[in-house]
């Protein structure tokens, strides 16, 4: 199990045919990157992947960067449409020890207030576990603008949580399963944790 000192390391997945084969630069690693260092407080570092629409390419991935690299969250961003070619949700199943169901039922709900086709989104989220290590993996959305939603939630016109965001569970999930303690900017995302698991803020 990791010292709590250690920073997160957070693996980031994006999955696209024509990125990885350089038809198009791929936008979903840079949102998430620039989102991250928006949002997170505590030290952080990230290991990139960009893989093709291939299952077998979408599971090794995942399984190197929890068995190998460490990391303590995986994001994974495309895929994850009806379309034959999206296949990162059974990737993602595939290589689960547990589903966490939640997380997919608050993305859906996040995009069905700006489009009705939310509902053919297949997004899942699961733990990986492996002897003294486990990490979550989330898939997201393709799209920056759709990230950057599904990750801080609803806001009002004064910047107030009207849904939030699913990152607001995700620090305590990391605590949870032996990770490192993240901590955010709360103009950003609000991290919720109970009571008796909030430590002082770090310097």
């Amino acid at each position: 199990m990791k010292n709590d000192a250690d920073r997160a390391r957070i693996g980031l997945v994006s999955i696209s045919d024509r990125a990885s084969s350089g038809v198009y630069q791929d936008q979903g690693i840079p949102a998430l990157q620039e989102w991250l260092k928006s949002a997170l407080t505590s030290e952080f570092e990230t290991e990139t992947r960009l893989v093709a629409d291939e299952r077998e390419a979408i599971e090794a991935a995942l399984i190197e960067l929890t068995d190998e690299k460490q990391c303590d969250l995986i994001v994974t961003t495309g895929g994850t449409g009806p379309a034959r070619r999206d296949v990162t949700p059974e990737a993602t199943l595939a290589v689960a020890t547990k589903e966490m169901p939640g997380f997919g039922e608050q993305m859906r709900q996040i995009s069905l207030h700006f489009v009705p086709t939310a509902i053919l989104s297949r997004q899942v989220a699961v733990i990986r576990e492996t002897e003294g290590h486990a990490a979550l993996i989330i898939n997201l959305p393709g799209q920056p603008k759709s990230i950057r939603e599904t990750l801080e939630g609803l806001k009002d016109a004064d910047g107030k949580p009207v849904v939030p965001g699913i990152f607001a569970a995700v620090p305590y999930c990391i605590d949870l399963i032996g990770g490192p303690y993240i901590e955010t900017d709360e103009a950003v995302c609000k991290v919720f944790r109970p009571k008796s698991a909030i430590r002082p803020k770090s310097a």
